[in-house]
């Protein structure tokens, strides 16, 4: 049983962390909607093309070909890359100790992701696959973890353990996926010098972490000098942030049961006291040496990884994806063929009827095949609802209809990112009626609950 809790950890912590930001992206979607469509459209629309800086003498962080990033660049180019650096810690810890760890246990959400991103693609094309429309294709790929959760947050209890690990890790190789079409399809003329420049760093990174460097200064200080190459190289520089996170370190200094060891032997040289006595008790020197020596300890028995992923999803779900949405999500609704066209109903139809057609089907066969075994709780009918939440794209989708479209394309963009909102809303409203509907209206007794 001890077992069972222990693979499932790191997978419950990432739900317990990414659950409340798909509220917080809702919300904010919905308010930059309703401000570019108001009397403060313009100064919306004008607020992104201010220019940032971060300059030292004649040298600019935050410049492309010698000219400064705007706001939406910087959030698109730049806070992104944080994004998919935290993607890329998780995906790191979940094939070294999650649920992609091994054959048996990523086999399944891989088929159900490969559906999952194949049928949006092929009804994508079916229905917008003349050029430049088909520059887009790729958009209603991904599963957005934090707002699919987020409904699956709705039910509690009632959702199956099995579920909930399905769901999100079909929903990271998706990410996986979304990577590497960012990566080979979406990259512009590249400049062989800065490439060189970031294989060097990159080399670097990596003997650090075979060295055995876990200060967290080393990887943040050239993982940055790697995203500016990145910048400038032609490679979309949020790719940088993938490969910077696979270059930490995931084992922790000290191994916790040396640290549990020595926690015993220091607590053992305190003096038994009551309450009260503990409130008045004046510590000796020596007393503070061994707090200030469990203290250190604590922070080598956490790897970088683990620590810098802590660290992060909480500027991540509720700084950077908000701004990113408020910044990308504000459609505005001019009517007609311009707002709502060709790239709208492919996207829109990828996600909420691609997505479900993809992961149902290929997670059908798969089991029915018997190349995998049905999880524990899931049933086909509760298979429909997770399958309709897989539709809901949002964050990934929103960003790569940016690198589709956002070059002379700007009515094809709106009409992308109108697909988007649609798809997210439509695919997240029908996936909560099914899972109302089929899961069981009591509280559902995990295994490891009904032991006890």
């Amino acid at each position: 049983m001890q077992k069972t809790k222990s693979k499932n950890y790191s997978l419950l912590s990432t739900l317990k962390h990414r659950i409340n930001g798909g509220m917080v992206l809702m919300t904010v979607a919905v308010l930059a909607m309703i401000i570019a469509n108001s009397p403060l459209g313009d100064v919306y629309q004008d607020f992104w093309n201010y220019p940032v800086s971060l300059q030292i003498g004649d040298f600019n962080l935050f410049s492309h070909n010698g000219h400064p990033l705007t706001l939406m660049q910087f959030i698109n180019d730049a806070l992104m890359a944080l994004f998919f650096f935290s993607v890329g810690l998780e995906i790191k810890r979940e094939v070294m100790v999650g649920e992609l760890s091994s054959l048996r246990k990523a086999m399944l959400p891989v088929i159900a992701a490969f559906g999952g991103m194949i049928f949006p693609v092929l009804l994508y094309f079916s229905v917008a696959h003349t050029s430049p429309e088909s520059s887009g294709l790729a958009i209603p790929m991904a599963t957005d973890i934090a707002f699919s959760l987020g409904v699956l947050s709705l039910f509690g209890k009632r959702v199956p353990l099995s579920l909930k690990v399905f769901l999100t890790a079909f929903a990271v190789v998706d990410d996986i996926g979304g990577i590497l079409i960012i990566a080979f399809f979406y990259t512009s003329d590249l400049a062989t010098s800065y490439l060189l420049a970031s294989a060097v760093v990159l080399a670097i990174l990596y003997l650090g972490n075979r060295l055995g460097v876990m200060h967290r200064i080393f990887y943040i200080g050239f993982g940055i000098i790697m995203w500016y190459f990145f910048l400038q190289s032609g490679i979309h520089c949020t790719i940088a942030g993938v490969i910077i996170a696979f270059m930490i370190p995931a084992k922790p200094r000290l191994h916790v049961t040396h640290y549990v060891n020595r926690i015993r032997e220091s607590i053992s040289k305190f003096p038994n006291f009551d309450k009260k006595e503990g409130e008045k008790i004046v510590l000796d020197p020596a007393q503070i040496n061994e707090l200030k020596s469990i203290e250190a300890a604590s922070n080598r028995v956490i790897s970088p990884l683990q620590s810098l992923e802590n660290s992060m999803h909480g500027w991540v779900n509720y700084f950077i994806m908000p701004l990113f949405a408020f910044a990308n999500a504000g459609v505005v609704l001019s009517g007609g063929t311009e707002t709502f066209g060709t790239v709208t109903l492919a996207v829109f139809l990828g996600l909420t009827v691609g997505k479900f057609i993809g992961v149902y089907s290929f997670t059908f066969l798969a089991i029915k095949l018997r190349l995998v075994n049905m999880p524990t709780g899931m049933t086909w009918k509760n298979l429909s609802g997770i399958a309709l939440l897989g539709g809901i794209g949002f964050t990934v989708s929103l960003f790569i209809a940016n690198l589709s479209f956002a070059n002379g394309h700007a009515d094809l963009l709106n009409q992308a990112k109108l697909g988007v909102l649609l798809g997210t809303i439509t695919a997240g409203l029908l996936g909560y009626i099914v899972l109302n509907i089929v899961l069981p209206k009591e509280d559902v007794v995990e295994e490891k609950e009904a032991a006890k």
